[in-house]
């Protein structure tokens, strides 16, 4: 089974940095990630038009790096976090989870018995289509090698932070800082009291219960600004907007050169 880089990064106590893929879903991408040294990629399906099969591409490409691929689920239903598993997936992060019951569900979902209900399709892509030598040894394996992101998204996620934050089996607790700031209606101003109040009190319960605080930055200033607060698992934005930035910085300074 391959290491998860991002469980490894936190139980070691380490700063866990990683990247989103939602655009630039090709062969190589997977070596590029571990050419910029990332301990974890996020494969989103929530807001891509990334499919199961593409994302099983990319796993398998993944596979020849040490990079952890972690699948962001286009809901928390057991159908889409199963399947994304069995296709050799180390992690999910479930979106906008806004309860203790709903963190449980996911959990259970990721999780084989007697941690969870995940159902058995051994010897498949996860298991690099080879059967294990004692199934029942690889069931607890798998259970911790496998991360499990719950996404805080709204007030509601916020009202119910502490028992989300205290269920079994959630590894990490994720700011989606859009969404929050859409639900809280100062949508997009990270610098608003309030949503620098929130970023904290999802910071301060990821302490108190000892898991990971994820969020996803923009800018070296910005993540600067997060991991003061206390945030541990940064991805550092997505394909697109990394893309965009640079080139668009290096656009301008080209176009200044025709001033001269």
């Amino acid at each position: 089974m391959k290491p998860n880089l991002l469980k490894q990064r936190l139980g070691e106590g380490r700063l866990a940095v990683g990247h989103m893929v939602m655009e630039f879903a090709t062969r190589g991408i997977a070596k590029l990630l571990e050419a910029a040294g990332v301990d974890f990629v996020l494969l989103d399906m929530e807001h891509s038009g990334l499919e199961l099969e593409r994302i099983g591409d990319l796993i398998a490409w993944l596979k020849a790096t040490p990079v952890a691929p972690v699948v962001r689920a286009p809901g928390s239903h057991y159908h889409f976090i199963a399947r994304a598993l069995d296709a050799g997936a180390l992690g999910i992060m479930a979106p906008n989870v806004e309860s203790a019951g709903q963190a449980r569900a996911v959990v259970e979902a990721v999780k084989y018995g007697p941690d969870g209900r995940r159902g058995l399709g051994l010897g498949t892509a996860h298991n690099d289509y080879v059967m294990p030598p004692s199934p029942a040894a690889y069931l607890g394996e798998a259970n911790a090698n496998t991360a499990v992101i719950c996404q805080i998204e709204s007030e509601k996620g916020l009202e119910n932070l502490e028992a989300i934050a205290a269920e079994p089996g959630v590894d990490i607790l994720w700011v989606g800082h859009y969404d929050l700031t859409q639900s809280m209606g100062i949508v997009g101003q990270f610098q608003h009291p309030r949503f620098l109040e929130a970023l904290g009190r999802v910071a301060a319960a990821a302490r108190r219960h000892g898991k990971g605080a994820g969020v996803q930055p923009g800018s070296r200033e910005q993540a600067a600004e997060w991991c003061s607060l206390g945030y541990n698992v940064i991805s550092f934005g997505s394909d697109l907007a990394v893309y965009r930035s640079a080139l668009k910085a290096a656009v301008e300074a080209v176009r200044s050169l025709e001033a001269r």
